[in-house]
């Protein structure tokens, strides 16, 4: 029987604090990786090949795991699943910091990747059980904005620390803020439960195989040709897997993703619009910091800098949208910053050059930024908003697993289509390669705003609505 706790007055502050904290950990891990690249490449070597999975063997990790930890929260405790989570995560950051080798930073990014899939989609539902309905707008529109300011600094954060102290401390900066968290989240969040349904074991195994078949064949794929017998056993064996994940999903009893949930219009475009979203956004920023460092020539501080219009504006614009989807619902605000990312992807293409300035570059940072963040706080409340509150773990789960496989997805597609068109050579060689990817990128957000767009009205309402089943609130047809 699912236990839920109700919004306490005194814990809604400390519930907002601690989950917008370890959600900025583990948002801020996906990306302060990405300035330090290069250094990284400098220092303990390695190919195109170990970059992308220095990045993917983070978000692979998070993203096949994810609906595993919301599910283990549920049944075992949300708030005690959270400790866990930030624990490992806490000592991964150690042991990446620590990593004598390339292999061995990879090895630390995929277990940093485990402790997030446990803690990340347990922010939003601890979140929603602290707070009011009819102030959960505003609430979501904090946390997008924390998650905001992860995606801004993370290029930033990370340059300035490759550049002035070491890359090692960008994973050193995680240990202070998961000592700090890890107390307060004991004393200050209250406990709370999901439907206790039993784990399941298969489901996980089926979603991570097939994920991880996949995005080995896209990385690897130009590398021993795509008719390999690697790369051709990844993408047949991956799709069989992800194929028995849908149909697992389907007859099982207690799956960990019900497909039923995506007989609903609400969660199957949000889902959907989230996927591609994170495809093109992620591909663009592993290729675009390695850009302005590469053949700009920027530090990683100034690339970092330079990247603030675009990957800054969710700490500006997020609260705002967040306020919005209370008032006029979040599927028009979803659908219009998807738009603006994809036209800012695009307008990047036109304007790149070996030798292009700032200014030129500029108008397309600020209109994928503002894009960013008109997409964030009201899709958390979309989500949030298309299922019962027994099975809100479920849908957090489901939602930021598929973003991040979104993003392991994107590096390995968009460093697929830059591999194959172009490559480190020159900087001739690498605009080459960056042009099309990104043309790739734009395309695919775009047809994130187009799911978005067919998100119905009547279920766009923001986190002040009351939340019902998937079933109750929209038409089964799609």
């Amino acid at each position: 029987m699912s236990q839920q706790a109700a919004p306490q007055r005194g814990g809604t502050v400390w519930a907002l604090v601690i989950t917008s904290v370890a959600g900025f950990m583990a948002a801020l891990d996906n990306l302060v990786v990405t300035t330090a690249l290069p250094s990284i490449r400098e220092d303990l070597g390695g190919h195109l090949e170990d970059l992308e999975w220095t990045v993917s063997a983070y978000t692979l990790t998070f993203a096949v795991l994810l609906m595993f930890g919301a599910a283990l929260g549920d049944r075992f405790g949300r708030r005690k699943l959270f400790g866990v989570g930030l624990s490992i995560f806490t000592a991964a950051s150690a042991a990446a910091a620590l990593a004598p080798g390339i292999n061995e930073l990879i090895a630390a990014r995929a277990i940093q990747g485990v402790g997030s899939a446990i803690m990340m989609p347990l922010t939003l539902t601890l979140l929603t059980a602290a707070v009011p309905a009819a102030k959960r707008g505003m609430a979501f529109g904090i946390w997008g904005a924390v998650n905001g300011l992860a995606v801004a600094s993370g290029p930033l954060i990370g340059g300035a620390l490759t550049e002035h102290v070491s890359w090692q401390w960008i994973f050193w900066l995680n240990v202070p803020l998961g000592l700090a968290l890890l107390p307060l989240a004991r004393m200050r969040l209250s406990e709370s439960y999901g439907t206790g349904a039993p784990l399941d074991f298969t489901g996980t195994l089926l979603a991570s195989g097939g994920l991880f078949g996949i995005v080995y064949a896209l990385i690897r794929g130009n590398i021993d040709g795509w008719t390999s017998a690697p790369v051709l056993t990844g993408l047949i064996a991956g799709a069989v897997l992800l194929a028995g994940f849908v149909r697992h999903g389907i007859r099982a009893k207690n799956p960990m993703l019900p497909m039923r949930l995506f007989r609903s219009r609400a969660f199957s475009a949000i889902n959907a619009a989230s996927l591609f979203m994170f495809v093109g956004m992620f591909g663009s920023i592993f290729l675009l910091s390695q850009f302005l460092q590469g053949v700009l020539h920027y530090s990683p501080t100034e690339a970092g800098l330079r990247m603030l219009p675009w990957t800054g504006m969710p700490m500006i614009v997020a609260p705002i949208a967040g306020y919005l989807s209370d008032r006029v619902g979040g599927r028009s605000i979803v659908t219009v910053g998807l738009a603006l990312q994809a036209v800012g992807l695009g307008w990047f293409a036109l304007v790149l050059s070996p030798d292009v300035s700032y200014a030129a570059q500029l108008p397309a940072l600020i209109i994928s930024g503002i894009g960013m963040a008109l997409y964030f706080a009201p899709a958390a409340a979309l989500v949030m908003a298309s299922v019962r509150p027994s099975e809100q773990g479920i849908a957090s789960g489901a939602n930021n697993a598929l973003r991040e496989v979104g993003g392991a997805l994107g590096v390995a597609l968009m460093a697929s289509v830059f591999s194959s068109q172009g490559g480190y050579e020159s900087p001739r060689a690498f605009v080459d390669g960056l042009e099309p990817a990104l043309w790739v990128g734009a395309g695919v957000v775009a047809l994130g705003a187009v799911a978005a767009g067919l998100h119905p009205r009547r279920g766009s309402a923001g986190g002040g609505a009351s939340v019902a089943s998937a079933e109750e609130r929209v038409p089964v047809s799609v």
